[in-house]
């Protein structure tokens, strides 16, 4: 098994050092880690946030864990310079469309939500993400106007078989869970979604025993805080995922629990090649310091058992290993605790 372990910048070492702690822990016959640079420190040493070189090795792995980019130094490079960049380049040149994020409530947490504790307690959510379209990946510039004001534009699409490839994805995602599906758009103003909403519905007929509906994105965004319990598996485009899935990650305590994968097509001999991530930043602030909690990038390593080896019990070990953690009282300052960085790896350690 081949993993590449791309740490990346901020808090992303530290993070990826313990999660990888923890799949050594389970002693996984045959596995061979792989490390390279992204992002800010892959500029800083290669001249570019995804160098070549990072690229080929991820390419050639089974599977990508990801740490977190993100450097304020390089808030003044050109766009396609800037670390986040490197992400978006290792999901198209990777073929990742589809990126899966959990949100569960751990037992126990319930205080910590933003959420009434009743709210939250029925939080269990699945969002599937399109990845390869929508404004990020559209024509976007800063052009002058014949009147010589600025006029900055973002282009929005989707064609109909990029709608359709992730509308199965959330299909296939709901029959193994609780068979209920939300589509999310905003088909009441944007031709884009008008069409996504049309192509779901088309793709539904194949899936009868899930059941469908749809809401527009800012009535998705009231009913999280509302009732998120409602929610079985929610898919959307790629803008309006990236913002439901943050709001989520608060609804269930900190941003630090949530981890996510992103697959393609590809098939690998174990599994299904993905590139797995916390869906939190390179928090700079921190970094360093030993502080930010790894609990998001092991329950990430668990997903790359579970998706890309096909490993399903040491993934469930993992996760049932962070919920018992928790449950002993062991949390990072996001949760309102002192354990270090460290402290928190070991202790998820100590449970397997």
């Amino acid at each position: 098994m081949k993993i590449a372990l791309l740490p990346g910048d901020g808090i992303g070492p530290e993070i990826m050092a313990d999660a990888k702690k923890v799949l050594d822990a389970l002693r996984l016959p045959n596995v061979t880690y792989w490390e390279a640079d992204v992002g800010g420190i892959g500029y800083r040493r290669h001249g570019h946030p995804l160098p070549p070189e990072t690229l080929e090795m991820a390419k050639a792995a089974d599977a990508v864990l990801f740490g977190a980019v993100g450097d304020p130094t390089c808030d003044g490079l050109e766009r396609h310079l800037r670390p986040e960049q490197a992400i978006l380049g290792l999901r198209q040149a990777l073929g990742l469309f589809a990126n899966l994020r959990p949100a569960t409530m751990f037992p126990g947490l319930e205080d910590l939500s933003a959420l009434r504790p009743e709210v939250a307690r029925a939080i269990d959510l699945l969002i599937v993400r399109e990845l390869n379209g929508d404004v990020y990946f559209g024509e976007k510039a800063i052009r002058t106007l014949d009147d010589g004001r600025r006029q900055g534009f973002d282009f929005m699409s989707y064609a109909e078989d990029e709608v359709r490839r992730i509308a199965h994805v959330g299909f296939k995602a709901a029959q193994g869970r609780r068979r209920r599906l939300c589509s999310v758009d905003k088909a009441n103003v944007l031709e884009t979604s008008q069409l996504w909403r049309d192509v779901v519905i088309e793709v539904s007929a194949e899936y009868p025993d899930v059941e469908l509906s749809h809401m527009y994105v800012d009535n998705a965004a009231m009913q999280l805080v509302r009732n998120p319990g409602q929610f079985d598996v929610v898919v959307t485009g790629n803008l309006f995922g990236d913002i439901l899935s943050d709001q989520a990650s608060m609804c269930v305590g900190s941003i630090g629990l949530l981890a996510s994968a992103s697959l393609g097509e590809q098939q690998t001999a174990f599994g299904t090649k993905g590139l797995y991530e916390p869906i939190h930043g390179s928090a700079p602030d921190i970094a360093g310091q030993g502080t930010a909690n790894p609990m998001a990038t092991i329950l990430s390593a668990a997903m790359m058992l579970r998706h890309s080896f096909g490993r399903e019990q040491e993934a469930a070990r993992i996760e049932a290993a962070v919920a018992r953690a928790l449950a002993d009282g062991v949390k990072g300052a996001d949760l309102g605790g002192s354990a270090g960085t460290r402290e928190i790896g070991d202790a998820v350690v100590a449970r397997l």
